[in-house]
């Protein structure tokens, strides 16, 4: 089991003086890291299990829009709450967004459980650095996708700098070529960044895997601290000339390597559509699973094609789509594998415009 950090700050707030601790998270779970664990738990795919507890989160907001209180047992107790004041009884209440609230406590055993086995760890102040915990595109509303079209949210602590030094700011770089500081933002703060991103080539067009990193001075004669956001961002790929009887092979799926793991070779299609192609590699056994599934998540998805071995695939498109099927050649399965599971926790992701 690894570390809880920490660190030791100032307060402010009191007289005399006195010091807090601050909680520094190493990085931000969400459905996808939570479904990853389940999985390994319990013998399901991680599909399975983010599937499950979607759903479970969907029916504990039901439960409370019914007026009921949810305990787990040994976990936690989400229930409605209410803030504000009325001045008499008979005060009309305020407006719903404003009045209602959800708590969400730990019970007791699960806070025992939590204090019995952790480890803390204290972060010196000297190591004080930009800390990248999630990465946004706001127009897609996608995570860890890099869209040239729309704006770039880096959320996380201590991320401010001043972007008129020369040796302060943020870079985009491809894991195979390329790099480029960042001149456009909407905001800089501490614990948010928003800028339009300038992406710079790859040598390849199937390398369309990046990092991002910002480095700053937290004073003017301070040493230059460096922090690079722990997962790659992906950028939209097009296949074009779909409907012709020979289209031209689209690498996908793919990081800095030099040939495309896998390749969009045909198209049965009606329109231009952007949609997602997936690819998950099973904990238990030796196979990738690959599926079509809507921009949106939470959306319509195709039927799961599992593959074994490199070779010509066709996965089935997805209800409202005017894909039908799409063709694609997995050239290299034992390196696609294994980026999956060491570079992105079991599950890989690329935002496909399909043109006819």
């Amino acid at each position: 089991m690894g570390t809880v950090q920490y660190r030791v700050e100032p307060n402010p707030l009191t007289k005399p003086a006195s010091y807090k601790l601050r909680f520094m998270p190493k990085q931000t779970a969400g459905y996808d890291e939570l479904a990853a664990a389940v999985a390994k738990d319990t013998g399901l795919s991680a599909e399975q299990a983010k599937a499950s507890i979607q759903s479970t989160m969907k029916n504990i907001k039901e439960m409370l829009c019914n007026g009921m209180q949810v305990t787990l047992e040994e976990a936690l107790t989400f229930a409605p709450a209410f803030r504000g004041k009325l001045n008499s009884p008979a005060d009309p209440l305020p407006p719903i967004d404003e009045l209602v609230r959800v708590s969400v406590s730990a019970t007791r055993p699960f806070v025992q459980y939590v204090q019995q086995n952790v480890t803390l760890e204290r972060v010196s102040t000297e190591d004080k650095a930009p800390s990248i915990l999630s990465a946004a595109d706001t127009a897609l509303e996608l995570n860890n996708v890099l869209n040239p079209d729309g704006v770039l949210r880096l959320t996380g602590s201590n991320l401010a700098f001043d972007k008129s030094k020369p040796d302060c700011g943020c870079v985009i770089a491809g894991t195979q070529s390329g790099s480029t500081a960042q001149s456009q933002f909407a905001g800089i703060s501490d614990g948010e960044i928003l800028l339009v991103p300038h992406i710079p080539a790859q040598a390849h067009p199937w390398n369309n895997e990046y990092t991002v990193s910002i480095t700053t001075r937290y004073t003017e004669h301070g040493s230059l601290r460096s922090g690079t956001y722990g997962r790659k961002l992906r950028t939209p790929l097009t296949a074009v000339n779909l409907d012709h009887p020979n289209p031209p092979e689209t690498g996908i799926l793919t990081g800095s390597a030099a040939a495309p793991h896998v390749s969009i070779t045909a198209c049965t299609i009606s329109a231009n559509e952007r949609l997602r192609i997936q690819a998950d590699a099973s904990v238990q056994e030796n196979q990738l699973s690959f599926r079509l599934i809507a921009l949106r998540d939470g959306g319509a998805v195709g039927g799961m094609v599992p593959v074994t071995a490199n070779g010509e695939f066709t996965l089935p498109g997805f209800v409202g789509s005017a894909v039908s099927s799409l063709k694609i050649r997995v050239n290299n399965y034992a390196a696609l594998r294994t980026m999956i599971r060491n570079d992105y926790d079991g599950r890989l992701v690329d935002i496909l415009d399909l043109e006819v």
